[in-house]
């Protein structure tokens, strides 16, 4: 049952992907939005704030940007259409010319929350993001991880970025309505946002979010039959809704966008 929950994410979001990806500086620039990646308002703001993005770019140095997450934060055979590089062609968009925006993936496929901070201090020393954007929960959603111990790991992790000084942003589980009734998804959702809110960091709810397209026939996440091509659309759209999720979290106005 569990190997079958993880099959269907890793289709929902195209797959298998390579262990380490670098978000191709050579993404394609970012059309206007499609109507289909639209959401309310609410789910693009955060209260909490991302200091250190908002130093670098009014500063105009250079944006290092790490997302560490699982297989779904890549397409197969398609890395410049997964969210990662589309953020990064939103952000580059957005931005003046002379800011340079680097996003990089680590992917740590089939890993714990707690297995993934594990790696967390290493990996700093070598990247030295100004950002981190930790997606996790689905490993350990669909091992049945103890809610609690999920909670420590998460809170552990989010330290470890932290003190390497990085902000963080943490991205919760995606939503598949072909296998919320297998996993129980709400005790990991629910200790994501009491972390966040214990350490003041903005929560990316994706799962809230891939809710609201499917609910409101944006896209249709139950059916598989699209495939690659969802799964890019789906990307697209995740892309740009967290290049908005940051710019209004390190409170970016006019001044430092492009247009």
């Amino acid at each position: 049952m569990k190997a079958r929950v993880l099959l269907s994410l890793i289709l929902l979001c195209g797959g298998l992907a390579a262990p380490e990806a670098r978000a191709g500086d050579a993404a394609p620039a970012a059309p206007a939005a499609p109507a289909a990646c639209e959401l309310p308002s609410y789910l693009l703001s955060s209260e909490s704030q991302l200091p250190k993005v908002a130093d670098a770019v009014k500063a105009g140095k250079p944006l290092e940007i790490l997302v560490i997450g699982s297989r779904s934060t890549a397409i197969p055979a398609s890395e410049d259409a997964s969210y990662p590089a589309r953020m990064q062609a939103i952000l580059k968009d957005k931005l003046p010319p002379s800011e340079a925006v680097h996003v990089s993936v680590e992917i740590q496929s089939k890993k714990t929350a707690e297995e993934a901070a594990a790696t967390f201090v290493k990996l700093m020393e070598a990247k030295r993001p100004t950002l981190v954007i930790w997606q996790t929960g689905t490993v350990d959603a669909i091992r049945a991880i103890d809610p609690d111990d999920f909670r420590g790991a998460v809170t552990e992790g989010v330290a470890a970025l932290q003190n390497a000084g990085a902000d963080v942003v943490l991205m919760n589980l995606q939503y598949s309505p072909r296998t919320e009734t297998m996993i129980s998804v709400p005790p990991y959702l629910d200790n994501m946002r009491v972390v966040a809110q214990e350490h003041d960091i903005p929560l990316f709810d994706r799962f809230a979010i891939m809710r609201q397209w499917n609910d409101q026939g944006q896209f249709d996440l139950f059916s598989p039959s699209r495939g690659p091509e969802l799964a890019k659309q789906v990307h697209d759209c995740l892309g740009r809704a967290l290049a908005q999720f940051v710019f209004d979290a390190a409170h970016l106005g006019p001044a430092q966008q492009q247009n």
